[in-house]
């Protein structure tokens, strides 16, 4: 395997590794604190709406494993360097982009889907740098799934 995929696949990794620690976000946002030991919660109160931690924690896991199966795609399909080099920016920064998005959607009242104000309430800094690079990847991974459509059906 080439370095080039296997950074790839170390760049979704992290990204797993953010969503998995997105989960004890949620599990403290579920019961209103952590468990010091059983039977024993030092309760607090998590920042974040409780579905915006599960958003983060499934959507993290989901983004990493979309990395690491185009890494291991390309490497399977034999693509050419230059595809393959397009899809590696494009892709880890898709897993990255979209960690920021989920991560500012726990903090923004807007849940970082515009750069102003919408109905779900105001925007504020956490909303622009989740929202801003999100929508530039949004179009970057479909840019990308091109790229992966079109290198499946060539003939080479």
């Amino acid at each position: 395997m080439q370095t080039q995929q296997k950074k790839m696949i170390g760049h979704g990794a992290i990204v797993i590794f953010i969503g998995l620690a997105a989960g004890f976000g949620l599990v403290m946002s579920l019961i209103g604190g952590f468990e010091l030991f059983p039977g024993y919660i030092l309760e607090f109160e998590v920042i974040g709406d409780t579905r915006a931690w599960a958003r983060a924690h499934a959507g993290g896991i989901m983004n990493g494993l979309f990395v690491i199966s185009v890494a291991l795609l390309t490497h399977a399909m034999s693509l050419s360097s230059k595809a393959a080099t397009q899809l590696y920016w494009m892709l880890v920064g898709t897993g990255y982009a979209n960690t920021l998005f989920y991560w500012g959607a726990l903090f923004a009242p807007s849940r970082a889907l515009t750069f102003g104000d919408n109905r779900l309430g105001e925007t504020n800094i956490a909303g622009i740098l989740g929202f801003g690079p999100a929508l530039v990847f949004a179009v970057v991974a479909m840019i990308a799934m091109a790229i992966v459509v079109r290198e499946a059906f060539s003939d080479r």
